[in-house]
């Protein structure tokens, strides 16, 4: 056994803890932008994503995912890790399955801030089901198991911008359409702000996020060895700190304040939107993304909640759908490795474009038909008695605070 499978191997282990890390993080966001009488329902959501994650994807989701490829299109073999390798990819095969099963629980949970205060926990449970065991493994064999996208078009994904955030923001994007607004969202056909209960506790969750982004995105090279391991934790860094910078400027201009939910969502628009070229742009580039992530993350909220009417309570589909799109297409531009910028011309941006469409179109489909089916048996939201008065004490029978 070589140092370097036992550092690489220690390397991704590490990365994973850091990355589980984030599930709190997600959890204080949506806790801290939304109202303090469902805060109980969105931790109990946000516990269970994980657990759920966890086992779908050890009992068929990493056999889609990265088992024996059939026509490009989806994994066969490796149910339950039966007949696993002892290495792969340079490292123990356990590190690389607990990594990934980390990442499976994440894409599901960015679904459950844009639901979140109306939709029945039974119902987000199934959809939980649904996005672990088929939706983000088919479409993560597509790009990262060697389906078609990554082997016949050139697709570039490197730590999950697509198969990770696009792919939950446009699962939100069905979910929080299908469910409605919650009550009193819009008056006359105008949107009413519903305030986070406590942006100190999002804040909070801010700042955990960034910092398992250094697992998400470093650990993605799976080799601590390799100088892309370093550069992907500066463009990380760097996409994220101008992200903030640029939304805190942003909404100054626009909103003639600096709004600190917006600053927050800048953060992690920024970092959303370097995930999937953080290898593979410069430093200066790595800015550039950051700075119109911010930007174009403000202007999709106000899109979503004024033009589509759709209630987004903590910006999620604009932070994940929207800067996961632009970020996964920003590489056929800034990526020194054939971009627009560097004289590659438009073949990688076009594969970039192509990738980005099938990934939406299959998730937007596969959500609809999930969302859909569970709509019309047990249903998706909950009564309008129990989201006035709160999900916390009518769904778990427990306050998050005792004055409630």
């Amino acid at each position: 056994m070589s140092m370097t499978f036992i550092i690489n191997s220690m390397w991704v282990l590490i990365a994973s803890v850091f990355v589980f890390l984030m599930h709190a993080g997600f959890a204080m966001v949506e806790i801290g932008f939304t109202q303090s009488k469902n805060a109980v329902n969105i931790i109990m959501k946000n516990f269970v994503t994980v657990a759920i994650g966890v086992m779908c994807y050890f009992l068929i989701g990493y056999s889609i995912m990265y088992g024996t490829d059939v026509g490009g299109i989806i994994g066969t073999d490796m149910f339950m890790l039966l007949g696993k390798p002892d290495k792969l990819n340079g490292i123990s095969f356990d590190a690389f399955f607990f990594f990934q099963a980390i990442f499976a629980a994440t894409c599901a949970t960015i679904v459950s801030g844009a639901m979140a205060e109306r939709t029945k926990f039974t119902s987000y449970i199934i959809f939980c089901l649904v996005a672990t065991t088929i939706i983000y493994p088919l479409i993560g064999h597509w790009i990262w198991g060697g389906g078609f996208l990554s082997e016949r078009f050139g697709f570039r994904d490197f730590a999950g911008g697509t198969a990770v955030h696009a792919v939950g923001g446009f699962c939100a994007l069905i979910g929080a359409y299908m469910v409605g607004p919650r009550t009193g969202k819009y008056k006359k056909n105008k949107p009413v702000a519903i305030p986070g209960h406590n942006i100190p506790l999002g804040a909070l969750g801010v700042l955990i996020l960034w910092f398992g982004w250094f697992g998400f995105n470093p650990g993605s090279t799976l080799d601590i060895t390799s100088s892309v391991t370093i550069h992907s934790a500066v463009t990380t860094l760097l996409s994220a700190a101008a992200a903030t910078l640029s939304s805190l400027i942003f909404s100054c201009l626009k909103y003639k304040n600096p709004d600190a939910p917006l600053t927050l969502n800048g953060a992690l628009a920024g970092l959303v939107g370097i995930t999937a070229g953080a290898n593979e742009v410069s430093f200066v580039g790595s800015i550039i993304i950051g700075i119109l992530s911010g930007i174009i993350m403000i202007l999709a909220v106000e899109f979503v909640d004024t033009k589509l009417k759709i209630d987004d309570p903590v910006g999620a589909i604009s932070v994940h759908g929207v800067c996961g799109t632009f970020g996964t297409i920003a590489i056929g531009i800034f990526s020194t490795d054939g971009g627009l910028l560097y004289g590659g011309g438009f073949s990688v941006l076009g594969s970039q474009i192509i990738g980005i469409l099938i990934c939406g179109v299959t998730s937007i489909v596969l959500a609809f038909i999930t969302f859909g089916l569970i709509k019309v048996t047990i249903g998706l939201r909950v009564r309008e008695h129990t989201e006035v008065n709160g999900l916390d004490n009518i769904e778990h029978g427990i306050s998050a605070y005792i004055n409630l």
